[in-house]
């Protein structure tokens, strides 16, 4: 064979050699790109933002309308406006709401209703506790200066050998009148109506003080006060008053 025509024969032979490793490597590259692990991170999907998942993986369903990225929050019925903050309990601007709205920037859980309805637990509590000298009772419910002045009175009459017999027959009214919150403490002062009927007798029975068949009309201002940094959430008596 001429050498020329050898010469082409190698040339062609290396031709298709080196297009059939392109075609066979072209081929492998396909199939490993064109294939999913399973491990791939998924593609941002702006439709998944707008689903409500239920409590198994296949519960899922789509919201119909328009995906947004950005939706503005609608207002809830727990966040009052700053007018109607302290509605039924202080009217807008007053030192009242002025010092509650104090207390809320400290204690962000601070809810005035459920105060009032728990001062109106302690109050009948505390009284009841009084009346019948119960000192394990007061002293987790007073400050430490409130509590030594009601257990002198309780330890005087047990000097003298006297019993009070206190019950109540109505809480009218509790209501806040006073609220500072300052220091890392909240005060809050309530003023309570009610009727009771106390009376106080001597080791005989013969009466001291009180009218056992009278409802008297007893009108309390009180201030209870709490740690805001504190974990325990429970408020203490630290003021005692009345109210003609």
């Amino acid at each position: 064979m001429p050498a020329q025509t050898r010469k082409q024969s190698d040339v062609d032979i290396y031709t298709i050699i080196f297009l059939a490793l392109a075609v066979f490597i072209f081929l492998r590259l396909r199939n490993v790109l064109g294939q999913r692990t399973g491990n791939e991170r998924p593609p941002y999907d702006r439709a998944a933002r707008n689903v409500v998942h239920g409590t198994q993986d296949n519960n899922v369903v789509p919201i119909p309308g328009t995906v947004i990225d950005q939706a503005p929050l609608a207002p809830t019925a727990d966040i009052a406006a700053p007018s109607d903050r302290w509605k039924g309990i202080a009217e807008p601007g007053t030192t009242l709401a002025q010092g509650l709205d104090a207390i809320a920037a400290q204690d962000s859980s601070f809810d005035p209703r459920h105060f009032l309805s728990g001062a109106r637990s302690a109050y009948e509590m505390i009284v009841l506790a009084f009346a019948n000298g119960d000192r394990r009772a007061l002293k987790d419910l007073l400050s430490s200066d409130v509590y030594d002045s009601f257990e002198a009175v309780i330890r005087d009459r047990e000097k003298h050998e006297q019993k009070t017999e206190t019950r109540f027959v109505s809480i009218d009214k509790a209501e806040l009148v006073g609220a500072e919150g300052r220091d890392k403490s909240a005060q809050l002062t309530v003023r309570f109506v009610s009727q009771m009927i106390s009376v106080t007798r001597d080791k005989a029975g013969t009466i001291v003080e009180g009218n056992p068949d009278k409802v008297t009309d007893i009108t309390d201002v009180w201030t209870f006060a709490r740690d805001t940094t504190s974990r325990d959430p429970n408020w203490k008596l630290v003021g005692t008053g009345s109210a003609h």
